[in-house]
């Protein structure tokens, strides 16, 4: 069974390399639209942080210390 903790682990690279595949799809269509889909490599870095930050600050880790 997958846990809380394992599924965040596993979902920070998955996010973190999401921006690069979609630009990479995106480019593989066309020489244009590789230029427009220049800007979509960080939105997935960007992504994996937010989940970091979420989880530091919203989720388990603030109920945690809030309980203690």
């Amino acid at each position: 069974m997958l846990e809380r903790p394992d599924a965040v682990l596993t979902l920070i690279p998955l996010l973190a390399v999401s921006g690069l595949a979609a630009r990479t799809l995106i480019a593989a269509t066309g020489v244009a639209t590789g230029l427009l889909a220049a800007p979509l490599a960080p939105v997935g870095y960007a992504a994996a942080l937010c989940l970091v930050f979420g989880e530091l600050l919203a989720w388990p880790v603030a109920e945690r210390l809030a309980g203690s």
